[in-house]
C-alpha cells in the first residue's frame, strides 16, 4: 500500500525489509485487532507503543522524511496511534535537537526506543504564540532548577510514567520576567497530576489528560532549551510537518475503502463527483511536497516556512474531503459502527482541528502576510 515516495531510511535494519514495510506490517499486525477500542477508549495501545519503538519507529530522525514516512504506515490502520506516533516523535524530536547535553544523555535513548513514552504539551505555548490564549504555566528559578504551576487542558500520549515537553513563563519577580522555558515535565512527579477528559467524539485511546502542575520541581537536566522561542524556531517546522504523516495514511487508507466497494458499487458510485483517482493525485502531491519540505526542516527562510503552513492547512482540508468521500461510496453500509470508514471520518476531523487547527493555520498565514507586507513597505 505504500508508495515509491515512502524511503529507507539509513537507520534501516540490515535485512531486505524496508523500514516503512516494517512499521506498516507491525502497524496491521498490532493494532487491526484493536483499533476500534483505542477508537472509544476501552484500550491506550502501549505494548504496540513499545513495539513499533523497538522496530524503529521513533528512532529515524536523522532524516525527518523517514519519521513521516513511518508515522503515515501507522496512519494506514490507525489513525488514533498515528496522532500518538507523533506524540512521542514529537517528544524525540524535541530532545534530540536540545542543547542541554545532559538532558539529551539521559533521556534520548530511551525516548527513541519506546521504553520511555510520552508527548508534547504544546497545544497551549503555540495558541499563546498566536495570540489565541494565554500561556498557562507559569515558573520561577530555585537552586537545581525551577518550580512550575498551572494547568494545561489537553495532552496526549501520557500515562503515569510518561514524560512530554511544554514551556512555561519566568513569573513576575524573576530577572528574566516574562521570558519562556521549554522543559520535559515528568508524570510521575508527585506534584504533577493527570486527569483524564471527557469522552471525545473518536480517539479516545490516545491518552488524552488535563495535566496539573503544583511547584514541580524541574531539575535543569530537564530544561530542553531556555530562553524557549530560539529553540521553537528551530523545531517549529518538524513539529508540524510530522502531522503530515497522520494525513498522508488516513487519506491513503481512505482510496482504500473507496477502491474497495468499487466492484459491488461502481454501477451508483461513478455518479459521486470526487473519485479515488482524484485523491491518489491529491495524495501523491501533498507526499511530494511534504517529503521536498521535509528534508530541509532546519530552513529558517519566511517563504520556506509559509510553505510548511500552507501545506499543513491543505492536508487537513484533504482528509476531511477524503474521509467523507469514503462514507459517500460506502454508502449505508460506511454508516455501521463496525465500519472504518465512520471511524476514518472522525479522525479526519481531528487531523483538521489538532493544534495548530485549520482555522489557526490561517490566521498564521494572514499574521505572517501582514508581517512580510510591513518589513517590505519599510524596505
Amino acid at each position: 500500500m505504500t508508495t515509491s515516495v515512502l524511503r529507507k531510511p539509513e537507520t534501516a535494519e540490515s535485512d531486505d525489509v524496508s523500514f516503512v514495510d516494517r512499521i506498516a506490517k507491525l502497524s496491521r499486525s498490532e493494532l487491526t485487532p484493536i483499533a476500534s477500542a483505542i477508537d472509544d477508549g476501552t484500550i491506550y495501545p502501549e505494548q504496540a507503543l513499545r513495539n513499533l519503538g523497538a522496530a524503529g519507529a521513533w528512532s529515524a530522525h536523522t532524516d525527518l522524511r523517514d519519521t513521516i514516512a513511518g508515522i503515515a504506515a501507522i496512519g494506514e490502520t490507525c489513525g488514533a496511534t498515528a496522532f500518538m506516533a507523533w506524540c512521542q516523535n514529537t517528544l524525540v524530536w524535541y530532545i534530540v535537537n536540545s542543547p542541554n547535553a545532559a538532558l539529551k544523555a539521559r533521556f534520548a535513548k530511551n525516548a527513541s526506543s519506546g521504553a520511555l513514552l510520552g508527548g508534547t504539551g504544546l497545544s497551549n505555548p503555540m495558541k499563546s504564540f498566536f495570540g489565541i490564549e494565554q500561556l498557562k504555566l507559569k515558573g520561577r528559578k530555585v537552586d537545581g532548577g525551577y518550580l512550575v504551576r498551572g494547568a494545561l487542558p489537553w495532552v496526549s500520549n501520557l500515562g503515569p510514567h510518561h514524560m512530554f515537553g511544554t514551556i512555561f513563563e519566568l513569573e513576575a519577580g524573576e530577572t528574566s520576567a516574562g521570558d519562556k522555558v521549554m522543559f520535559l515535565a515528568n508524570c510521575a512527579d508527585p506534584n504533577v497530576t493527570l486527569t483524564p477528559c471527557k469522552p471525545f467524539l473518536a480517539m479516545d485511546g490516545t491518552g488524552t489528560y488535563a495535566v496539573q502542575f503544583r511547584d514541580a520541581f524541574i531539575p535543569d537536566d530537564q530544561i530542553l532549551a531556555a530562553p524557549a522561542m530560539p529553540f521553537v524556531k528551530n523545531i517549529r517546522a518538524g513539529f508540524i510537518m510530522m502531522q503530515n504523516g497522520m494525513a498522508l495514511g488516513l487519506i491513503r487508507d481512505c482510496v482504500a475503502i473507496m477502491q474497495g466497494v468499487r466492484p459491488s458499487l461502481e454501477h451508483v458510485n461513478c455518479y459521486i463527483p470526487q473519485q479515488p483517482e482524484d485523491f491518489s493525485a491529491l495524495l501523491d502531491g501533498l507526499e511530494a511536497e511534504t517529503m521536498e519540505l521535509a528534508a530541509t526542516p532546519y530552513e529558517s527562510s519566511n517563504s520556506y516556512w509559509r510553505r510548511v503552513i500552507e501545506l499543513r492547512l491543505r492536508a487537513g482540508e484533504v482528509s476531511v474531503a477524503a474521509a467523507n468521500a469514503a462514507m459517500l461510496h460506502c454508502g449505508a453500509r460506511g454508516y455501521l459502527r463496525s465500519h472504518r470508514a465512520q471511524r476514518r471520518l472522525r479522525e479526519a476531523y481531528f487531523v483538521a482541528i489538532v493544534t495548530p487547527a485549520t482555522k489557526q493555520l490561517r490566521k498564521m498565514l494572514a499574521d505572517n502576510a501582514r508581517e512580510h507586507s510591513g518589513e517590505q513597505s519599510r524596505a
